[in-house]
This record gives structure tokens, sequence and C-alpha cells, in this order.
């Protein structure tokens, strides 16, 4: 299965100190998700696979040159440069765990109820990654992981609603029950545009690419709102590129 992300992963914009750690995180995650998400494994195999992740994690991070026997490669990486960065591990665990709560609903074919169930989902599937990002410009003030959060949040949201069409089939439904679609999605826009005023806060490149981040997202927003996701997924081409560059120097 081809991936798509949300994030950039190290880009031409990031800066070059910034891009190995990027790299570790971003092969710890996708690492995870794969576990949680791909091949035949049944429920209980995707978990048992993702408690030895675990434990390999707290490994390769008390000790950087663990060699995992499953994944070399991704824990080498993540031991270095948690040796460099010091990941807070709380957000590692959180990560984890919205990987297994994927494993059980889809298996329990259990649905979010409301917004609130969504959020707590996203506070351990999304935010993360953006207090990951902050940790490693050092940017730790509570507006600043405010908005951090909303954003992440928001692009979370976001990949739910453009791929409905891919995830009912495989038994994942995250639109709340008895939830207007159009309403979600401006629900979504309205906590993308909370956070983005984050861009200023960041620096150098790293405050660009995140404005394109934000402009990815929101443009997603725009076509999936002309849509029917329940049949067809809006991507992203190359033909969009002008307009979110040019709303990008505009934020």
């Amino acid at each position: 299965m081809d991936h798509y992300e949300n994030f950039p992963v190290a880009s031409w914009l990031c800066p070059p100190e910034l891009r190995a750690p990027i790299l570790a995180l971003y092969g710890f995650a996708r690492t995870a998700d794969d576990l949680a998400d791909e091949g035949d494994a049944t429920a209980d195999e995707r978990l048992q696979a993702l408690a030895q992740y675990r434990a390999h994690v707290h490994q390769a991070c008390q000790h950087p040159d663990f060699l995992s026997d499953s994944w070399p490669e991704v824990f080498l990486a993540l031991g270095r440069e948690h040796q460099r960065w010091h990941f807070p591990m709380g957000l590692l665990e959180d990560l984890l765990n919205a990987f297994e709560q994927d494993v059980i609903y889809t298996h329990e074919k259990r649905v979010y109820r409301d917004r609130a169930q969504l959020l707590d989902y996203c506070r351990r599937s999304a935010n993360p990654i953006g207090r990951l990002l902050l940790h490693l410009v050092r940017i730790q003030d509570a507006e600043s992981l405010r908005m951090s959060d909303a954003i992440c949040s928001a692009l979370q949201l976001i990949n739910f609603w453009q791929d409905l069409s891919v995830d009912i089939p495989r038994g994942r439904y995250y639109l709340p029950e008895a939830a207007d679609l159009q309403h979600e999605m401006a629900w979504a826009r309205q906590l993308m545009l909370s956070g983005a005023p984050l861009v200023h806060r960041l620096p150098g490149r790293f405050g660009w690419e995140l404005r394109l981040v934000v402009q990815g997202g929101l443009r997603l927003l725009d076509k999936a709102q002309r849509l029917n996701t329940f049949k067809c997924r809006p991507v992203i081409s190359r033909w969009d590129a002008p307009r979110m560059l040019w709303r990008a120097i505009r934020m």
C-alpha cells in the first residue's frame, strides 16, 4: 500500500540539523502504524506485535546500541537520536496507545460517539507529532502547544473524512454517530485556523514548512467539502501547489 502523509517528512524546507531526528521519529511511527493496520494478521497478533515493539522502544531509548531482531534500522536510528534529543517518552507511548486503539476499535467494530471521543483519540494519535517537533526546536510554552494540538487534531480529522471511502470498507468509521459531515468539516477548519498563528512562532524554514502543512490541510478540506467522500477520496495535486504557496505567503 502506498502511504500518504499529512506531515511533510524532512523535506527540503526542513532545517538540515533536524532531518535525522525527524526521520527517526517518522520511521518509529510509520512502522508502528503498519503493525496496527497492514497485512493479514489477526487483532491478537497485531496487539502482540505492538507490545513487543513497545518493549523495543524502551530498550532502544535506554541503550542506543540496542539491536532489535525485528526492526533494527528503526531502533538504531531512534536510539541514536534519542541520546541527542531526549524525546519525551510519554509522547511515544501516546502514539503506541493510539495504534493499539485502532486495532481494538476495528476488530470490535466500534464507532466514535461524539467529538470528545474523537479529540481524545487525536490527542494520542496526532498531537504527539506536533509536540515532538516543537521539542526539537525547543518551543514549549503553553500557547504554542495549544496551537500545535489544534493543527494536528485538525489534520487528523481531515485525514479521517477524506478517507471515508477507504476506511469504511476496512472496518474503520471515524465520523461521530448522527453527525453531519459538512458540519464536522467546518469544525475541522475552525480548529486548523485557531492553530495557524503558530507559523509565526517557528523559526525560519520550519515556519514555512508549517505554513504549507496548514494550507495543504485547508486545501484538502476545500476539495472534500465539494465531493462525496463516502465514494471518492480527494487528493492534493501539483496543480494545487501555486494556490497553496500563495496562501502560505499571505499568512
